[in-house]
């Protein structure tokens, strides 16, 4: 059993000095590291390979097209991960990119199939009496569209007369475009079942902190890796998310917080709530008609995040494993098929009940295994290190440390709990990193001293600590080439040991953006037109008020009234010097009055329409104090989805 469960082990053993920062290539620690990883475990176990190919029906051979062309998926990326592992990835990781890769359609059990391989998620399509009722139509149009097609022309078509949405991640319902729309029903006759709070979650996440949100996805996700064995390999909760515009449309129903029986065309689903772990907003439902149950993500083939490195409010670990063992004793001894919105299902009662048990336990013991050593005055730092694994994890591959992982959810649980400090006096206040660092390299001695000792860990194979040192260098001189040579080197064998997907992406990506400078990704972005239009006037200036710059405001303020006629809605925002406040409704005090259709905001808002040619055009009407429109846009910050992180 490993001591502690960190997806990057360094040894300290004597290597041959590096004229140059190695680039692309497994140091000899490294290659020793991993070949030490998959001795510890069964990675030659072909159980997880014949439930992942079980019930094959067709398949999607050629690139997947947003409707500008360009490549929304490629099911050829990932070819490459074959065979035995390299020695830049994890033997683990490989196998379970391995398994991720498999894609096509699949029966699950006759009336139930999934289009698995094809984005991050997978979407789940059940036979109902008149059409398919789909489950999580993926994270972008164009692979729901293309999976659907894929369907109707294997299993014969049908339209969709319902969608569901198991929670509020974007990569369970940006698709729902793909799956309806001109070619099927009338979206009044299609059914759109969501958990309670789903617009208010997905909101918060995707518009309000969508902007450092999307930034840190291509960390977590790896967006602007190329696939590859030195680069991009998996994300552990899937391959990769699938590149287009996502959607926000919200549903015409929600389940409560105390579920609900409902037959939806013709088949019965039994909902729970879930709500509070893996989202704030979720369910999971039980199909007696096929003794199956659909865990949504509350249950996968991994360890997933408490805490996502793309940024989320902490989940509640305790709840999360009371709801996976009030799953287990409602249906575990009923269910025969576990099938989720990620990876493979699981089939055979027994297995459905061990699988529950072991996600059950791993959730309860990262949980209560934190908070006993805090308990005894471990700081969060100190129990991540020493957190070990459970029993069953040597053995069961589905709780593994492929995307969240026991060293960055026991200090999830502990900020849960405690908040970021760890109660150290001198960690309270501290200075800010770039200031910190010239002070480090000062008292190192400077730079070619700093530079001497990171040297020295990388050439010792100690990577965490020679990386800690050359970011250091780098933030107190970001113009130093050599000093971010070494810290993309030591970043990138930090990644080609890392188990999880999640850990290997970032620190790859991190070594890409050292290298290469800081370029962008292409990724999916979330604050698109079709998201802004979706949601509510007041969840939009909600999200407009956090880019309100006090240093940036002329004037002192006062009300401005918005009128959206064509959304019968009315905003008014009330701001001063510091702070911008907008409300519901309409303000009797209002000093001025914009009327505006919410299409044009949106354009406004995106820079995509000029407000005079607005006025001259009559598409937007100004009166009153016409100067606090100037001072309320002019004191809000530019939206700027590419700021710098492996630099100051």
């Amino acid at each position: 059993m490993r001591k502690f469960v960190v997806p990057l082990l360094t040894l300290a053993i004597a290597t041959t000095a590096y004229a140059a920062p190695p680039e692309g290539v497994a140091t000899e620690a490294t290659k020793k590291a991993n070949a030490d990883f998959g001795a510890r475990l069964p990675i030659a176990d072909q159980n997880d390979f014949e439930n992942a190919n079980r019930g094959f029906l067709a398949k999607i051979e050629k690139p997947i097209l947003n409707e500008d062309g360009s490549v929304a998926w490629d099911p050829s990326q990932f070819d490459f991960v074959k065979g035995d592992a390299p020695d830049t990835v994890n033997p683990s990781l490989w196998r379970q990119g391995k398994l991720n890769s498999i894609h096509g359609l699949f029966e699950v059990v006759p009336g139930i199939y999934q289009i698995r391989g094809y984005d991050l998620a997978q979407m789940t399509l059940i036979a109902g009496e008149k059409g398919w009722i789909i489950v999580d139509p993926l994270t972008t149009p164009a692979p729901a569209k293309a999976g659907l097609a894929l369907a109707n022309k294997t299993l014969g078509k049908r339209p969709v007369s319902a969608v569901l949405f198991t929670h509020s991640h974007g990569d369970h319902y940006g698709g729902v475009n793909g799956v309806i729309g001109k070619l099927d029903l009338a979206y009044d006759d299609v059914q759109i079942i969501a958990p309670h709070g789903f617009v208010r979650e997905s909101i918060g996440e995707a518009v309000i902190a969508g902007t450092a949100m999307s930034r840190r996805v291509q960390f977590q996700f790896g967006t602007a890796l190329p696939a590859g064995k030195t680069g991009h390999v998996g994300g552990g909760l899937g391959q990769a998310l699938s590149r287009g515009d996502v959607a926000l449309v919200p549903p015409t129903k929600t389940i409560g917080e105390d579920g609900e029986k409902l037959v939806i065309d013709g088949i019965t689903f039994e909902f729970m709530d879930a709500s509070e772990t893996e989202a704030p907003a979720e369910f999971v439902f039980y199909l007696p008609q096929f003794k199956a149950l659909h865990s949504a993500e509350v249950a996968t083939r991994t360890f997933h995040n408490v805490l996502t490195p793309r940024g989320a409010l902490v989940r509640d670990t305790l709840k999360w494993s009371k709801v996976i063992d009030a799953m287990y004793e409602k249906y575990g001894a009923k269910a025969e098929i576990l099938l989720a919105s990620h990876h493979w299902p699981t089939w055979g009662s027994e297995n459905v009940q061990t699988a529950l048990r072991n996600q059950r336990g791993l959730y309860r013991y990262v949980h209560d295994q934190t908070i006993r050593q805090a308990n005894q005055g471990a700081t969060m730092h100190e129990l991540a290190e020493n957190i070990g694994e459970p029993d069953f994890a040597k053995s069961d591959f589905g709780v593994r440390d492929y995307y969240g992982t026991l060293n960055h959810n026991s200090k999830a649980v502990y900020q849960r709990y405690f908040g970021w400090w760890d109660a150290v006096p001198a960690t309270y206040h501290q200075l800010p990193p770039a200031e910190a660092s010239k002070k480090y390299v000062a008292a190192m001695g400077g730079t070619e001293k700093a530079l001497a000792v990171g040297e020295k860990a990388f050439d010792a194979g100690e990577y965490r600590w020679a990386a800690t040192v050359f970011n250091h260098i780098v933030f107190a001189d970001p113009a130093n080439e050599t000093a971010k040579k070494w810290l993309a080197s030591s970043y990138e064998q930090l990644g080609f040991q890392a188990e999880a997907g999640t850990w290997r992406n970032i620190y790859l990506v991190g070594a890409k953006e050292l290298r290469e400078g800081n370029k962008g990704s292409g990724t999916v972005t979330s604050s698109n037109a079709k998201v802004l239009n979706s949601i509510a006037a007041i969840d939009l200036f909600d999200a407009i008020a956090t880019r309100f710059n006090p240093a940036k405001m002329q004037g002192d303020g006062g009300i401005i009234q918005f009128t959206f006629a064509d959304r019968k809605e009315a905003i008014n925002v009330d701001f001063g010097k510091s702070v911008m406040f907008p409300r519901a409704g309409k303000a009797e005090a209002a000093t001025a009055q914009i009327g505006i259709n919410r299409t044009d905001f949106t354009r406004l808002l995106l820079r995509q329409a000029n407000p005079l040619e607005l006025i001259q055009s009559g598409a937007m009407t100004v009166s009153g104090d016409t100067a606090l429109m100037a001072a309320m846009f002019g004191a809000l910050d530019p939206v700027d989805p590419q700021f710098n992180i492996v630099t100051p």
